[in-house]
């Protein structure tokens, strides 16, 4: 783990590196034009998952946030959109795809230029921030969400059964996006860079977790404040490192707040919970979620 992450910053610094050298793209000798806009991100982007999937395979959903933006735009299938976001992908991870491959991936299709009008990204949640464990929001599930015997309370960080929340801070966060953002300034110098936040799973704060399972009622773990503390300091890193940075927050959180996963009008997914995605990934968002994130994205950085 610790090599690959040595591995990644080296990738990132140089891609800086080459952000910084006038004339130097890093797709051809010809500056790009650009793409209106460019979108890197995890499945809470992409939102597609099939069963037989593997890291290496970037999916993405048909209903997705940028899909449904770039249909708003009317810019929908053509150059003018570029979508790199991979269901899986990470900030820093040793398989899948990371955020400095979406970044070269959408400048050797020519996304970053003078006409560039927004890069969104979104990214945390699959990424291991602790220096213990290697624990990533999806890896703990069954040992953390649906185990009732140790719960996922404060103590699961330290066990390894949740994602060390104690090595989420916006300093560090920024720290991982810095190179990648400093290379897109470069190249899009008129884009609105913008870090899109995550939509509200459950109450800030709350000490319980839920998810339906078939529409019968909700699952409940009693003990979820390391999973939720975990939630709660990757939106606060969030909009601490877009302080930093100098970049656009967007308050995903305050789009979808009083629809997570315990509310009566979920818009996230269950396990087949009908009232959402029946099919949907579970804990993501569904078509209707990604609807209301589309439409508030556009209302803000779209017309």
């Amino acid at each position: 783990m610790f090599a690959t992450r040595l591995s990644h910053r080296f990738a990132v610094f140089a891609l800086a590196a080459v952000a910084l050298t006038p004339g130097a793209p890093l797709a051809s000798a010809e500056p790009a034009s650009g793409s209106t806009l460019v979108v890197l991100g995890d499945s809470f982007a992409a939102n597609g998952f099939r069963w037989e999937s593997d890291a290496k395979e970037c999916l993405r959903g048909p209903a997705s946030w940028p899909t449904q933006l770039s249909e708003l735009m009317g810019i929908a299938g053509t150059a003018d959109f570029r979508d790199e976001s991979c269901s899986g992908a990470a900030i820093e991870t040793d398989s899948g795809y990371s955020l400095t491959q979406e970044a070269i991936n959408a400048d050797k299709a020519g996304g970053f230029g003078p006409r560039t009008r927004v890069v969104a990204l979104q990214f945390g949640l699959n990424d291991a921030w602790g220096t213990e464990h290697s624990t990533t929001l999806w890896t703990s599930l069954l040992p953390c969400v649906f185990n009732l015997e140790q719960g996922c309370g404060p103590n699961a960080a330290a066990e390894g059964r949740v994602t060390d929340y104690r090595g989420v801070s916006g300093a560090e966060y920024a720290a991982r996006i810095r190179a990648v953002v400093t290379y897109v300034r470069y190249y899009a110098p008129n884009a609105e860079v913008v870090l899109v936040g995550y939509p509200e799973l459950f109450p800030a704060g709350q000490d319980f977790a839920c998810v339906n399972i078939l529409g019968a009622g909700n699952f409940i773990q009693p003990r979820a404040e390391g999973l939720i503390e975990y939630l709660d300091r990757v939106d606060a890193a969030q909009r601490e490192a877009a302080r930093i940075l100098g970049i656009e927050f967007f308050d995903t959180r305050a789009v979808t707040a009083g629809h997570g996963l315990c509310s009566n009008d979920p818009w996230l997914n269950g396990a087949f919970d009908p009232r959402a995605d029946l099919v949907g990934i579970p804990f993501h968002p569904s078509a209707h979620g990604d609807t209301v994130i589309a439409n508030a994205l556009y209302a803000r950085y779209g017309k």
